[in-house]
């Protein structure tokens, strides 16, 4: 009984909260090196105090893992905040969630639920609402932005409660299935692997770097990056580029900005040696 008493229990009104925070807040310090990070942990702030509050060095890394790299939709993606909320609960109650487990499901399912989230409002629903809007606006009919927003945000703001909620419900009875046997390590193992997945996917999409160095010899011109570097692998020099900017950032601590200064020189030397080009 005293055990039940002691049990720490987030109410409706914590998590309503916690996501009214996060639809209001998730971009308000967008930035380069955390992106929506600072975000959630705004988002959690009330919810962080009530589990953790009575563990100085448990209150501190709690937010310390929340400040790590996260990124995705924030309304579809909710979901996500919703599932960590759940399990932050658990872990405030000694269920054994690491750190690892708990940024394994962040960084494993932000990517797919961007996707999703992206394809669905910027990619469907934003242009299909403008050509209404608009639509009247090009007659004079001053309803035309108001029309546009009000159908936004009432049909955003219900998918978005939804979704966090959902996802809240799920992680919660999903979290005590998991921990039943050896799921959990599935779970980790899965999420990391996801989330390993679609960063490199997004690396090889977007970042670009060729060598344009041709060596003569004689009659014959030599297309270094055509016949040298594509032949060992192809795409190795945006994959050096990318696990130099791991390594800088993750193993040597080094901000955003100077891992950027780093990578203008860089291109830049490179560049004016004629071996890196567009």
């Amino acid at each position: 009984m005293a055990e039940e008493m002691k049990k720490k229990s987030l109410s409706k009104k914590d998590v309503v909260k916690a996501f009214w925070r996060w639809t209001f807040f998730s971009h308000a310090n967008y930035n380069y090196e955390r992106l929506e990070a600072t975000g959630l942990v705004h988002s959690y702030k009330h919810v962080i105090k009530k589990l953790y509050g009575d563990d100085p060095e448990e209150y501190k890394a709690c937010i310390q893992r929340h400040m790590q790299f996260f990124n995705t939709e924030p309304h579809i993606g909710g979901v996500i905040p919703g599932i960590v909320l759940a399990m932050e609960e658990e872990r405030a109650n000694g269920a054994p969630i690491t750190d690892e487990a708990i940024n394994g499901v962040k960084t494993g399912l932000m990517g797919p639920f961007a996707g999703i989230g992206d394809t669905l409002w910027q990619g469907t629903l934003t242009p299909i609402l403008l050509a209404f809007g608009m639509s009247l606006a090009s007659k004079g009919n001053l309803l035309g932005p108001l029309v546009y927003a009000l159908l936004m945000f009432g049909i955003m703001w219900p998918v978005a409660y939804i979704c966090y909620m959902k996802g809240y419900e799920l992680g919660k009875d999903g979290i005590e299935k998991i921990l039943g046997g050896n799921q959990l390590q599935k779970l980790i193992t899965g999420a990391s692997a996801m989330g390993a997945i679609v960063l490199g996917a997004l690396s090889a999409q977007f970042v670009s770097v060729k060598c344009i160095s041709v060596i003569k010899m004689g009659a014959v011109k030599l297309d270094v990056q055509g016949t040298v570097f594509d032949a060992m692998f192809k795409g190795i020099l945006p994959l050096a580029i990318t696990l130099l900017t791991l390594y800088l950032l993750k193993n040597r601590k080094m901000k955003s900005t100077h891992v950027m200064a780093i990578l203008i020189i860089i291109g830049v030397v490179l560049g004016g040696i004629g071996f890196l080009g567009a």
